[in-house]
């Protein structure tokens, strides 16, 4: 945790903050060691960054004087990801890195060789999701979270959902085989489009070049949804 990020309701007024999450207090006493009087990097959700003097620390609560919270936040990442739905533990590291790279559009996609029962997981939870959310804002000190959506329909998605995103965005297919490679340093809004584990059909594949998409690859090696996502987005931007 190299951000101790404060919900809207934590902040008492411009001066003070009071934290009363469990797993946070836990992480303040036992990884950060935290003691009255230190000074730690604090941030609210949707707004900025700054430095807080722990004045109080109990099991139940932390109380911190405010000293400005008006560093901004790291910038976005243009992209907007749509991901094919991950097998659940790998969703919930998949969201976490998506957020600490700085994604903040996120659509998760059903294709046909997302397994249906994926759908049901407790980690597609409301919930779950915001958890996996918080702990990658945490980690890249970044305070706005992602918007994550769900399509359960890939037909639907691509007739009515993806030409609202292509309208000012470049598209790219990461999959294998494709005749690109992976472009670096783009600057442009982009949609981006990874696969599940066994990759896009040739039917999805197809339909998602007709929509304007363009289709590049990470080279021969075949890789999880969790490094590609990393992989990609790091080289892309």
């Amino acid at each position: 945790m190299n951000l101790i990020l404060l919900a809207p309701d934590d902040v008492q007024h411009a001066r003070l903050a009071c934290l009363r999450d469990p797993r946070r207090l836990r992480h303040l006493k036992e990884v950060h060691r935290a003691q009255v009087g230190d000074s730690l990097t604090l941030g609210v959700q949707g707004g900025g960054i700054g430095r807080g003097e722990l004045i109080y620390l109990s099991d139940d609560e932390a109380r911190f004087t405010l000293d400005g919270l008006g560093t901004p936040p790291p910038p976005a990442l243009p992209v907007h990801l749509v991901l094919a739905l991950p097998r659940p533990r790998m969703l919930a590291r998949s969201l976490e890195h998506i957020t600490a790279l700085g994604v903040k559009g996120v659509t998760l996609l059903h294709t046909r060789r997302v397994e249906k029962s994926y759908w049901q997981s407790p980690e597609l939870d409301p919930g779950k999701i915001h958890e996996h959310l918080i702990l990658g804002l945490e980690q890249a000190r970044d305070t706005v979270l992602p918007d994550v959506s769900m399509a359960k329909g890939f037909r639907p998605f691509v007739e009515e959902r993806l030409p609202l995103l292509l309208a000012e965005r470049r598209g790219l297919v990461a999959h294998p085989g494709m005749a690109k490679a992976c472009p670096t340093g783009l600057t442009e809004p982009t949609v981006l489009f990874i696969g599940p584990e066994g990759g896009f059909i040739p039917y999805e594949v197809d339909r998602l070049l007709e929509a304007g998409c363009e289709g590049i690859h990470l080279g021969p090696r075949i890789l999880r949804v969790e490094t590609a996502v990393v992989a990609l987005l790091s080289r892309l931007f």
